[in-house]
């Protein structure tokens, strides 16, 4: 009697619309499988065109060379013998659905659509598919002629229906469906599907890895039953990492797993399930039973073939044990996640290296830290003998005999760090970039470009007869953050223009990506001058808070041996573009921002996971902050941040593409949705907050609320007058880069 059953989950790096590279990837995931015993392989969502091809799935061009590359694997030697399940895009009557396609030996089994999108976060599948809604309906679906000449059929069922074999009964939930309140493994688990499979393209977000896995252990707890998740994983031409984790959970307990970063473009996980433990364990549920002796039936399609062996020595073969999850902590997933999503982007841009403008700072120098990070992977991956990802970094360092064994002389090769000073510079943070360039091993330089600046400047007292001047010298407002915008963006210039011609210079073929070094908060404030270096190629911390930065800096000085890193975590953050006191830094973030980072990354979940307008975020907070702010001052910090919000949003429709990492991201591109020109009073809204005060005030006991109009409110207050000019706050900030038409 047969009873073990041998199972694939397959991890693929895709890239979006690169039908051969993909193709190769599927054959040699399910040559893999087979070769591990396997009877059953399962891949990721859309895993023939990629994932991301977001409005080309309106193209008739997608179909038809996914319909191709279906041929091709049909046909492949490697995939006979084995029941192998992919994904496409398939239009059926003139709708397009998101599908699993199953065939084995040459013939189409069924075509099963998703029936539920995935519509929040960055997801936007209603855009493109239309969920299946017959629920254990099917329907009759002509293959297409290339197909029919290649299986000999004519027509195959479409819809929700499930797969028996000889010995078993498999069912299908693709992606979304999991996370679903109405999963589809529950009515399927009652009517005697025993394994599921799960295809999907899930990203990572920092602290959120447990969820999947939550939702697979408690899905076969709770259905009983063997449940395979096959993910995809690495950047497929977006700002989204998807992270692997492919696994395979019995009866509540995960029993094989995949890697979540990994330079691999293809990993597969098998497990031995005994069939007969999934039949003990739900016969035990009375409750269950009691439920599924009344549950309808699916459609059933019937193929002659068993997951297990037929004889006895199938008997033989040891199942796979329940193992325990080990999650990364949130600066490893920095360490790791953008290091392996820069790899992938460098690899497939066809460039040859990072630029990056190293200030000395904690941004910049987490971006180097990353970038240092994945040099040290690939030559961990090329030490264990990945011919691929040598294959890569040859093509990458145009030398074809080229083996990396070092980090830091791989580092020399591909990334290139230039500290750009003005007159407003200090020789400490001068001093800590050169050392940190040193330590992590990039070709590092520095240049003074106050000429620069200065013949800029002596373009503009040419037209206008006029000097501005910093606020430390009698200039207004205005003049300061112009003299400081002007700094920032001409860094912008030199970047590009030594990311241009530096391997020219080195005598190499084509350029370099710039890279940007501006982290969430700072974006979600707008402190940052629009088209400065913090507009780049792609930007690996965009996504990232700097508290998170922080910590991913211990990490790396503990595990990367970079002690300059200390030096830099404990520095105040500083802009250093204003005039120095005494060849010291006196300008400062939080002082410019008028609010702390850990105040931002509070403003920041709270406006984006939590949906909270200005009310609604005064309401919370003044309970969060009550042992220390009085309401008043709540309020002030409120209103300062709003203020700042609406005046800088406009930035965010220029935001470097930014590996995503943060829930409360607000990029602009499709993750946060909303306005850019917004009227910076918010009249209505602060207004509701000002009756709320006045509540506050009626019921506290001694009336000494009513008294407190802080210094912290006429300051916050004075701040905001700053930051607005024009009727909606159009013409300037109180930081460098606030808002310009």
């Amino acid at each position: 009697m047969g009873r073990r059953a041998k199972v694939a989950v397959c991890t693929l790096n895709q890239w979006a619309l690169d039908f051969e590279g993909n193709a190769k990837r599927i054959i040699r995931s399910i040559e893999e499988a087979k070769l591990s015993g396997a009877r059953l392989r399962s891949g990721p969502e859309l895993e023939i065109c990629g994932y991301s091809c977001e409005d080309h799935f309106y193209e008739s061009d997608t179909l038809l060379h996914s319909w191709e590359v279906l041929i091709n694997l049909i046909e492949h030697p490697s995939a006979q013998d084995i029941i192998v399940d992919v994904g496409m895009p398939v239009m059926h009557k003139n709708v397009t659905y998101n599908c699993r396609v199953i065939f084995f030996n040459r013939k189409v089994l069924l075509i099963r659509p998703k029936m539920m999108m995935c519509d929040d976060g960055n997801y936007r599948e209603s855009r493109w598919f239309t969920p299946w809604k017959k629920i254990r309906e099917v329907e009759e679906f002509y293959l297409p002629r290339m197909i029919r000449q290649v299986t000999g059929q004519e027509t195959v069922l479409f819809g929700d229906a499930v797969i028996s074999t000889r010995d078993t009964c498999i069912g299908f939930e693709i992606c979304e469906e999991l996370w679903n309140p109405m999963s589809s493994h529950i009515p399927m688990g009652l009517d005697g599907v025993e394994i599921f499979v799960n295809s999907s393209g899930s990203y990572m977000e920092l602290r959120k890895a447990y969820v999947a896995v939550d939702l697979i252990t408690m899905a076969s707890l709770k259905s009983g039953g063997c449940y395979m998740f096959s993910n995809l994983r690495g950047c497929d031409g977006q700002r989204v990492y998807f992270n692997g984790c492919s696994c395979v959970a019995l009866n509540g307990g995960i029993i094989s797993r995949g890697a979540q970063y990994d330079l691999r473009d293809i990993e597969v996980v098998a497990a031995t399930v005994d069939l007969e433990d999934i039949r003990t364990y739900r016969n035990s549920l009375r409750s269950r039973c009691q439920v599924a002796a009344g549950s309808p039936s699916y459609p059933r399609v019937k193929v002659d073939f068993s997951l297990s062996s037929d004889d006895a020595l199938g008997l033989t073969v040891p199942t796979c044990k329940t193992i325990t999850w080990e999650y990364h902590p949130a600066e490893e997933e920095i360490a790791l996640g953008p290091a392996c999503w820069l790899w992938d982007y460098l690899r497939r841009s066809g460039q040859g290296g990072y630029f990056l403008p190293l200030s000395g700072g904690v941004d910049s120098a987490s971006t180097a830290c990353i970038v240092h990070s994945m040099c040290r992977l690939v030559v961990n991956y090329v030490l264990r003998g990945d011919t691929q990802v040598l294959s890569d970094v040859r093509a990458l360092v145009s030398d074809q005999s080229y083996t990396p064994t070092d980090p830091k002389e791989l580092c020399s090769r591909i990334f290139f760090t230039c500290y750009m000073a003005t007159e407003n510079s200090s020789e400490d943070t001068k001093n800590r970039a050169a050392t940190l360039a040193e330590q992590i091993g990039s070709y590092h330089f520095d240049i003074n470009f106050m000429s620069v600046v200065n013949a800029v400047l002596f373009v503009f007292k040419s037209v206008t007869g006029k000097t501005p001047f910093y606020s430390v010298q009698g200039g207004t407002p205005r003049e300061n953050l112009a003299l400081q915008n002007i700094q920032a963006r001409l860094r912008m210039v030199m970047a590009y223009l030594f990311a241009q011609l530096m391997l020219w210079v080195k005598g190499r073929p084509g350029g370099l990506l710039v890279l940007g070094s501006a982290n969430v908060d700072e974006a979600l404030r707008g402190y940052m001058t629009k088209y400065d270096c913090s507009s780049a190629d792609i930007n690996p911390i965009g996504g990232i808070s700097k508290g998170d930065l922080r910590g991913f800096l211990h990490y790396a000085r503990r595990n990367f041996d970079l002690p300059i890193l200390e030096e830099i975590v404990g520095a105040p953050p500083t802009a250093e573009l204003e005039p120095l006191v005494g060849k010291k830094i006196a300008q400062t973030d939080e002082q410019d921002m008028g609010m702390t980072y850990d105040e931002l990354g509070q403003y920041g979940r709270l406006r984006k996971q939590l949906h909270c307008g200005p009310f609604s975020m005064f309401c919370k907070l003044t309970q969060t902050w009550s042992k220390d702010c009085t309401p008043e001052e709540v309020a002030a910090k409120v209103k300062h941040f709003y203020r700042c919000y609406a005046i800088n949003r406009h930035k965010m429709t220029v935001l470097t593409p930014s590996y995503h990492a943060e829930t409360y991201s607000p990029d602009d591109n499709r993750f946060d949705l909303r306005p850019f020109l917004y009227n910076n009073k918010w009249t209505w809204q602060f207004r509701a907050i000002d009756n709320q005060l006045k509540e506050l005030r009626l019921l506290s006991t001694g009336g000494e609320s009513s008294k407190k109009e802080s210094g912290a409110v006429r300051k916050y207050s004075t701040m905001s007058r700053e930051s607005s000019g024009g009727p909606f706050g159009m013409v300037t900030s109180n930081r460098p880069g606030g808002v310009e038409v």
